[in-house]
């Protein structure tokens, strides 16, 4: 396997800034993949500023992450990590084969649709930050996204009985680092550790993943805020909370 490269985080200004805070999902995967790179980035707490005229002059949407480039600015995860594949030097995330780069899109595409949507936005708030928070969680919501969880992990499971060390090829790309930060979060709840235990297959992968030099130092610089409550997600309650009647 290649070497990784660990990113610097920058004591000074860099000419890469990521904007974002540092328990999101998204951020960390853009995180991973700019320390996989080796680019230099200063990353850039807006944390104070969520939903603020500061962050909205970032990302017109209301969310994280923002990649600042010298004068360019850009926002989306999947773009975002795209963008530093092919902008910077360092082992390549990206297979050059059409076939299989179209496979790698295939579950970048699927992390946003299937998994981030239950397992982090349903499954991890009402389980861990919520309840950090002092809110008491929606077990109506935990109900409806278990069994879409469940389907998920089966889908990967699958994927993962073609002898591969990682989803696209024996070697990790940007979809494996791209689902990486959500399946912690899933290993950080009750429902989602017990139901990984039955998935040996994804177990060996997300270890695979976990000791690649990249993922060891982005765990690291987090760390230090797991147990901090996300104070700006009391407006979620309101804005990201699903209703199910």
């Amino acid at each position: 396997m290649r070497p990784f490269l660990a990113a610097r985080r920058g004591t000074t200004m860099s000419a890469v800034r990521l904007y974002g805070f540092p328990l999101s999902t998204y951020v960390n995967v853009a995180r991973l993949v700019l320390t996989h790179k080796g680019v230099p980035y200063d990353f850039h707490d807006l944390e104070p500023d969520m939903g603020g005229p500061r962050h909205l002059a970032l990302h017109p949407f209301n969310r994280v992450p923002i990649l600042e480039h010298g004068d360019f600015l850009l926002y989306e995860t999947a773009a975002i990590i795209a963008y530093v594949d092919d902008a910077f030097p360092g082992p390549k995330l990206t297979p050059s084969d059409l076939k299989l780069r179209a496979r790698m899109n295939q579950w970048i595409s699927n992390l946003s649709a299937y998994y981030y949507p239950y397992i982090a936005f349903h499954l991890g708030h009402e389980r861990i930050v919520y309840p950090a928070l002092g809110v008491a969680p929606d077990e109506k919501v935990v109900a409806a996204a278990l069994p879409r969880i469940r389907t998920a992990l089966d889908v990967m499971e699958r994927e993962l009985q073609h002898g591969r060390e990682f989803l696209i090829t024996s070697e990790p790309t940007l979809a494996d680092y791209a689902l990486l930060p959500c399946m912690t979060t899933l290993s950080m709840t009750p429902e989602g550790a017990d139901m990984l235990m039955s998935r040996n297959l994804i177990m060996r992968w997300r270890s695979r993943m976990e000791a690649l030099p990249a993922a060891i130092h982005v765990r690291a610089e987090v760390a230090p805020h797991v147990a901090m409550p996300v104070e700006h997600a009391r407006t979620w309650v309101n804005s990201h909370r699903p209703y199910y009647r």
